[in-house]
């Protein structure tokens, strides 16, 4: 546990101090070249045009993966495994930074240019929204896309569970599955649903310690985030939720402020809570700041295990 915690938050500082590097390695076109080789073997009626035909396309890297992390686990009382794991969660996080692209929104000049900063939180070939639900709830799907996915799946099967998370991604949507078979990308959605719905329940969990509790658990209920159906829209219904409560109390905090200043000034009535400057965007600050605070709580937890492991 104390290696895999070591290993999340090497790369975590790699990934923000090295963009460049991480721009230059996390490219995955051998995976796309690898699902079009494999759409030219197989004829109508196979298992791979089938629904979980993705199965065939993912099985040899991620056990190819999963067998050097057997291998390297104890060479050099494990350093040469803590590396190998660095180097894959490294490579499947991502692939674009969303400090990056949430920031690239909020300094746009104008709605053009805002437009297609936003495009890139949502998937290619969608049409972008800007108000500030559809904004939040992106960088929500995006957090547990390019980082909590990953992040989940590593904490439990190690590199092979990282690189299974980023590859059925890219299957699901995106290049890479637009040369798919209409069924086979339809099972790597079904797949990735998988994938996500028990990281969507982890998040929202800690999205409601680091925020306001009733108001996300209200919210994830009435998404259907109680049942077990396989959907994840209750996140983005708990993120736009505990957003829209963390504005209104700002507003309130500021509300209070002004009613105290102003008693003290003669009783005069309160001012209005000023307006953001231009081109600030609160919906998309607050949400960034959520998204970070839920990544704390995580390695918080991590590193709670790691000392149990020690005491005990």
């Amino acid at each position: 546990m104390s290696v895999t915690l070591i290993a999340v938050v090497i790369a975590l500082l790699l990934g923000h101090m090295a963009q460049s590097l991480a721009a230059s390695v996390r490219h995955f076109d051998w995976f796309a070249n690898w699902l079009r080789w494999l759409d030219t073997r197989f004829p109508e009626g196979s298992f791979w045009r089938g629904r979980w035909g993705i199965v065939i396309a993912l099985v040899p890297p991620v056990l190819g993966v999963g067998l050097f992390q057997a291998a390297l686990r104890e060479p050099l009382y494990g350093l040469v495994g803590l590396v190998f794991a660095v180097a894959v969660l490294f490579y499947a996080w991502g692939p674009r930074d969303l400090d990056l692209d949430v920031q690239a929104i909020v300094d746009a000049p104008d709605a053009v240019a805002r437009r297609a900063a936003a495009a890139r939180l949502w998937p290619e070939g969608a049409t972008p929204a800007l108000d500030g639900a559809s904004l939040v709830e992106a960088v929500f799907r995006n957090a547990l896309l390019r980082w909590f996915g990953v992040l989940f799946w590593f904490l439990l099967l190690g590199p092979m569970g990282a690189l299974l998370y980023r590859l059925t991604a890219l299957a699901a949507e995106g290049t890479a599955a637009a040369s798919l078979p209409h069924e086979t990308r339809t099972g790597a959605r079904s797949l990735k649903t998988i994938l996500d719905w028990p990281v969507a329940q982890l998040m929202t969990l800690s999205l409601a310690l680091v925020g306001n509790f009733d108001t996300v658990l209200g919210a994830w209920r009435e998404a259907g985030g109680a049942t077990f159906r396989l959907d994840t829209r209750f996140l983005g219904a708990a993120a736009r939720a505990s957003v829209k409560c963390e504005l209104a109390e700002e507003a309130a905090d500021y509300a209070d402020e002004a009613n105290n200043a102003d008693a003290g000034e003669g009783g005069l009535p309160p001012a209005p809570p000023p307006l953001a400057p231009v081109g600030e965007m609160p919906e998309l600050r607050d949400a960034m700041s959520l998204v970070w605070r839920i990544l704390l709580v995580w390695l918080a937890v991590l590193a709670l295990f790691v000392i149990a492991g020690w005491v005990n």
